[in-house]
């Protein structure tokens, strides 16, 4: 049994944010770096992908909406030619830095409001998809686990990779808790396990509202803009461990 970790990286500014993500690294498999929209920059990025490189850690494309100030957390209204633009610059942008430190994508995982908006309207989710198949049909989806997007990639002939949360809680439809509501984010390093453990296991875990939900994942997310989130990701990567189950990057 196994599971691929990842996080978003390459999204802090400021003393120190460098660093952090590379402890980050130290704990995950797979990283998702910011393209410049919702956070990021040219030198971030190149610093995110050249400590991933060291780190012998996989790079996928985090692209979400030009929304800096709400940290592409607020749904923002595009046309399906706008945002498949929109995803498809981030890819190119990210490729050509990656291609700069020898380093090949592994996959593209939305962010924020377009992560949660491709998962519930297909309109959405179709832009998406047809930004990855135009850049490279072979490039892994990462959506969350019974989503729209999940559906609409795989009818595209994309290779589409389930992702569950470990540090977020689930609605009883299986969407992802808005974060302006109380507990939809988990910061309990034991509960983050005990969950963690029971979808990578079971493919089941509560929803917040406690209806049993069926939700089974290649790869989990652990984000890293929570506070303690090294240790957080350290803690889970032992919790998993410890229950048997090996970490390793997706299409390993």
């Amino acid at each position: 049994m196994r599971i691929d970790l990842n996080c978003d990286l390459g999204e802090a500014t400021g003393p120190g944010a460098i660093e952090r993500d590379r402890r980050m690294m130290e704990y995950v498999t797979s990283v998702n770096v910011a393209c410049g929209a919702h956070a990021g920059d040219p030198d971030t990025m190149r610093a995110t992908v050249r400590s991933a490189r060291d780190a012998g850690v996989r790079v996928g494309v985090h692209p979400g909406f030009a929304d800096r100030e709400g940290f592409g957390r607020r749904d923002i209204e595009l046309t399906s030619e706008e945002i498949e633009n929109l995803v498809l610059v981030q890819i190119g942008a990210l490729a050509a830095i990656a291609r700069a430190e020898d380093m090949t994508l592994s996959h593209v995982k939305p962010h924020g409001a377009l992560y949660n908006m491709a998962g519930r309207d297909p309109r959405v989710a179709d832009a998406i998809v047809r930004a990855v198949a135009g850049f490279d049909r072979s490039l892994p989806l990462l959506a969350l686990t019974g989503s729209v997007l999940v559906d609409v990639g795989r009818d595209a002939g994309l290779d589409v990779v389930p992702e569950v949360f470990a540090d977020r809680a689930f609605d009883a439809d299986g969407a992802l808790v808005s974060r302006q509501r109380p507990g939809a984010v988990i910061h309990e390093p034991e509960r983050m396990i005990e969950r963690a453990v029971r979808m990578v296991r079971d493919g089941r875990v509560d929803a917040i509202d406690g209806t049993p939900l069926e939700l089974a994942g290649e790869t989990i997310c652990v984000h890293g803009d929570t506070p303690g989130a090294d240790d957080l990701a350290l803690t889970l990567r032992q919790g998993l461990e410890a229950a048997g189950i090996a970490i390793a990057p997706m299409r390993a």
